[in-house]
């Protein structure tokens, strides 16, 4: 699991586009966060499909582009509402939604067995 200790998290509800890269992100976070992407946070992108997601950390030197592609379920991922496309999570927030498909493949007995690599 990824650790982002002393970091403010950010998540983008609804869905992002994520073909984007490390600039369309941060485009993302100066406009829709109304936050400097150089601060001490880490940014959080679902699409729409919710099975891909990717997470934006500066690192003092330079950006860090985490990605994740689910080969089943999806993650639980918040919905723009009340004109609210922006969220602050803990980092046990951040942990239950990393993990929420996981989650939901226990929960409905689904094997946890590992797709085949191609």
């Amino acid at each position: 699991m990824l650790k982002f200790d002393g970091k403010n998290i950010f998540l983008a509800c609804g869905g992002t586009d994520c073909r984007k890269q490390i600039n369309g992100l941060l485009n993302l976070v100066s406009s829709n966060f109304t936050l400097s992407p150089y601060d001490a946070a880490v940014f959080v992108f679902c699409n729409k499909s919710h099975d891909r997601l990717k997470i934006l950390e500066f690192d003092g030197s330079g950006f860090w582009l985490y990605m994740k592609r689910l080969e089943q379920g999806h993650f639980k991922w918040p919905e723009v509402t009340d004109g609210s496309e922006t969220m602050e999570l803990t980092h046990e927030e951040l942990s239950y939604l990393l993990g929420s498909p996981m989650l939901e493949q226990k929960l409905k007995g689904k094997p946890l067995g590992r797709p085949a690599l191609y």
